[in-house]
């Protein structure tokens, strides 16, 4: 459950600020070349992959994350047992 929500919380806050930079450069690019840029661009083309791409890391991260610590605390429990 942490490890989706986790994933959940960074996936979502990586789309709003690669969305917000992507916005940015469309406007950024729109008034150097004088033209009005296309927003939905902006979804499209970067904030849903860079969302997409940050999703799957924190994912695997979390679920390695996740694994260590699980076995951590099965280590330190059978250490416990044996010295107890």
């Amino acid at each position: 459950m942490r490890v989706l929500l986790m994933t959940f919380l960074l996936t979502l806050l990586a789309f709003a600020a690669s969305l917000l930079l992507g916005i940015l450069g469309l406007v950024i690019a729109g008034r150097l070349r004088g033209f009005h840029p296309n927003m939905t661009m902006a979804y499209r083309y970067v904030a849903l992959p860079v969302a997409v791409g940050v999703g799957a890391v924190v994912f695997v991260s979390a679920c390695v994350m996740e694994i260590r610590q699980y076995r951590q605390t099965k280590a330190l429990a059978e250490i416990e047992r044996i010295s107890g």
